[in-house]
């Protein structure tokens, strides 16, 4: 049988290391699925699915394309809060962006949220891309300053006729259009221009006060990191949701070098998890999926129950993620 189960090859690659994996794997769904657990009148035990939604990236290729939309197709029945679409340094994506929200808007019954930067243009030439997003029915912006046009590491100039923070950013979308709703974003390790963590949640309050409805986090891998902004936020009276934002490893090496850039710390326990995997993508899958998985679940007990993914424009481990904290597709049968 060469698909079936018992083709020698797919006994070959079930070796005890891979058996092993999914052992493990096996283990933190029951884990995953007994935190979402919450009691019913009867005395039995319902799941509770957690909120969540999803990120993507404008394609640059017809192919990249296809794989986007393979990707928001498989995701879809999810039926996420929301799906947001970056936008790129300087405004670079501006046209792709704004057509793959048109394109979500019009093919799916998803809703988007169009990322937004103030780097590089006018305040009049920002405010014609949200009455754009505004006339086809966006109703929900994540707000952000953007990456220096120098990139990573170098100065921010903001436009000289433009805004000046993300927080006026905020403001000026609000006062614009006041049914759109704007997410921001929030850094449980401080944003890397920030002089220190006290100064970035200032600048976060200042978000709040312009209208922000929600924080996305930048991408963390240890727990205490958040919970511990999280605390830090609630004590100055910020009350908005901080939506911790996960990122599945597909490729750790390379996510590494782009989250670290980006001031994130990758702790050396998630490191060893993936030592002599390079040439193994099957087992980091497993990896990935259960790492993501236990994180997520370990959140829970802390009393988090909304999660954004960054999808990296691929679905397969967020779906799988999605499906151990008891998330499944819209119409989909229930197992006896």
């Amino acid at each position: 049988m060469i698909d079936g189960l018992f083709d020698p090859r797919c006994l070959a690659y079930f070796s005890f290391h891979a058996i092993g994996l999914l052992s493990v794997f096996s283990g933190v769904f029951a884990s995953v699925m007994t935190e979402f657990a919450i009691p019913a009148p009867d005395g039995q035990r319902v799941l509770k699915s957690p909120r969540i939604s999803f990120e993507f990236f404008p394609p640059k290729t017809e192919e990249m394309e296809r794989s986007l939309w393979e990707t928001i197709n498989r995701l879809a029945p999810l039926a996420p809060n929301f799906v947001s679409v970056t936008y790129g340094a300087g405004g670079s994506t501006r046209e792709r962006t704004h057509s793959t929200i048109a394109r979500i808007l019009a093919e799916t019954s998803l809703v988007p949220a169009a990322h937004l930067t103030c780097v590089g243009a006018a305040r009049g030439e920002i405010d014609e891309i949200v009455d754009r997003y505004h006339d086809i029915g966006v109703r929900h912006i994540v707000a952000l300053r953007g990456d220096p046009i120098g990139g990573l590491g170098t100065p921010f100039v903001g436009h000289p006729d433009g805004y000046k923070s993300s927080a006026d950013l905020v403001a000026g979308i609000k006062k614009r259009h006041g049914d759109i709703e704007v997410s921001g974003s929030a850094y449980p390790e401080k944003h890397p221009d920030a002089e220190s963590l006290d100064a970035d949640i200032d600048t976060l309050k200042a978000k709040v006060d312009a209208g922000a409805a929600r924080a996305i986090t930048q991408v963390f891998f240890d727990n205490d990191l958040y919970l511990r902004y999280r605390d830090r936020v609630r004590v100055v009276g910020i009350d908005i949701p901080i939506v911790p934002g996960i990122m599945p490893m597909h490729n750790f090496k390379q996510a590494r070098n782009f989250v670290t850039r980006a001031g994130t710390t990758v702790p050396n326990w998630l490191a060893e998890k993936f030592e002599g995997l390079d040439d193994d993508a099957e087992t980091r899958k497993l990896v990935a999926a259960t790492v993501a998985a236990g994180q997520v679940q370990k959140l829970a007990k802390h009393g988090v129950d909304t999660f954004h993914f960054y999808t990296m424009n691929r679905a397969d481990l967020v779906f799988a993620i999605a499906h151990l904290l008891g998330i499944r597709p819209k119409g989909a049968a229930k197992a006896a």
